[in-house]
């Protein structure tokens, strides 16, 4: 965390990597705001960009990127994997205002257990059904549910 606090919300810092990040994120490069150093994972790839915040008991991990002007706050989590699927893609699972457990990948977008039934149905018998499933259970477990 740098010494840049926000304009409005003096308990928020910018974000500087201490090292690179993936492909976008150089060592020194500043990111988005964060309250204190518990909103962002230091084991992962997350990271947080330009004027987004998060705050509260919020945190971002695993590959998970939040940016624009995003605000994750309260004891929200945001987790975020590559190269996922037939396709490598990205599926993206966070907490809804409802507490429900959301997933989006490709042109789907529902709760966990939609996403589920659906894998099954899609999927079934092939290597990507249980590395859907795999994922499924580890965004559980890391949820609490």
């Amino acid at each position: 965390i740098s010494d840049f606090k926000h304009p409005h919300n003096p308990k928020l810092r910018r974000i500087r990597a201490l090292v690179a990040i993936g492909f976008s994120v150089a060592a020194g490069d500043l990111g988005g705001y964060v309250e204190k150093p518990e909103n962002l994972s230091q084991d992962s790839n997350a990271w947080v960009y330009g004027d987004a915040w998060v705050y509260g008991d919020a945190q971002v991990s695993g590959n998970a990127q939040v940016s624009g002007n995003a605000q994750v706050f309260g004891n929200a989590r945001v987790m975020w994997f590559s190269k996922v699927g037939s396709e490598n893609g990205t599926l993206t699972a966070y907490y809804s205002k409802t507490k429900e457990i959301i997933v989006t990948r490709g042109c789907f977008i529902g709760t966990i257990d939609e996403f589920e039934r659906k894998v099954k149905e899609v999927h079934a018998g092939k290597k990507t059904e249980k590395e859907y499933l795999i994922l499924i259970e580890y965004i559980k477990t890391r949820f609490g549910e």
